[in-house]
């Protein structure tokens, strides 16, 4: 990537960060009344910090086809609910059980692991509740609402992010072939972050053909953005990182470094973004923003 391309994204990110912590203060309830442990719960590691990259990679679909970023913002941000839950039950004693996220206790560390899952669950609920509110029904025609939703939900669920999860679980401390890594990594983590960027492009009004490149783009940079936290698990800093590095080898994790040694990560996670930039030549310079977010994932730190 162009060194004069970086502060062109880190300024796009900032601002789309900006919009998007706006919306989620705007839209998520004040804690108050019997249950404001519980929502101090969730908000605590909703507000947590991060880089908000699915709500951004939302915004910056429907901004590739001409639609509205502010129009579909209610999406975006309950994409960021979702990811937010799945953190929060990751973190707990019976999954990862791990003590810093982001830098700070996790959920369960300060509320306990009761009401850490409860604000999981709480979360991933009101993704939906946020998804169909007037916030977002009254501005998107009801099928394409439904289009984007149905796609969020498949990703998140049996057969995306908590699919990979099962297997993540099972599969810890034993052998694997690839194939079970590579089904890991693109249900686990690829599944909502090409979910994210394919549903902003429906809600932009994408036709058939814009949304099966983007979709492609989505599937490259999703697996490409897990294998940049196995190799950051080895090659990052755990200050940078706010979680502690080499966890995955601790655990008995498998990663694709652990399958295929790190230069040949590295090289199947430089192709996929390459592949993922071309998938976009058909937007011109609408698409800028999502091209230098796929460049991004490599150079990332944390």
């Amino acid at each position: 990537m162009p060194d004069e391309a970086v502060p062109n994204l880190k300024i796009y990110l900032a601002e789309k960060k900006k919009t998007v912590e706006a919306a989620l203060q705007g839209y998520f309830p004040e804690p108050e009344g019997l249950t404001s442990d519980l929502i101090n719960a969730m908000r605590y590691s909703l507000f947590a910090g991060g880089k908000r990259l699915r709500p951004i990679l939302c915004i910056a679909g429907a901004e590739t086809v001409e639609g509205s970023g502010r129009q579909i913002l209610p999406v975006a941000c309950a994409l960021e609910l979702i990811h937010t839950y799945s953190l929060i039950h990751d973190d707990l004693p019976l999954m990862d059980d791990d003590d810093l996220r982001r830098g700070k206790p996790t959920n369960h560390k300060v509320f306990g692991e009761p009401i850490a899952l409860l604000a999981g669950d709480g979360l991933l609920t009101e993704a939906f509740n946020l998804m169909t509110s007037v916030h977002i029904s009254g501005k998107i025609s009801p099928q394409i609402l439904l289009r984007a939703i149905s796609l969020i939900s498949r990703a998140a669920g049996y057969d995306g992010m908590v699919g990979g999860q099962a297997v993540d679980i099972q599969w810890e401390g034993k052998k694997a072939d690839f194939t079970v890594v590579k089904f890991m990594h693109i249900h686990k983590t690829g599944a909502l972050i090409t979910a994210s960027v394919a549903s902003g492009a429906i809600l932009g009004g994408a036709d058939e053909s814009q949304i099966e490149a983007i979709t492609s783009y989505g599937e490259k940079i999703g697996l490409a953005f897990q294998i940049s936290d196995d190799i950051l698990d080895i090659e990052g800093d755990s200050k940078t990182m706010g979680k502690k590095a080499g966890a995955d080898e601790q655990k008995g994790k498998m990663t694709y470094p652990a399958v295929l040694g790190l230069n040949e990560s590295k090289r199947i996670q430089s192709e996929l973004v390459q592949t993922a930039v071309l998938d976009l030549r058909e937007f011109g310079s609408r698409a800028e923003p999502l091209r230098q977010i796929a460049r991004y994932i490599i150079k990332r730190k944390k």
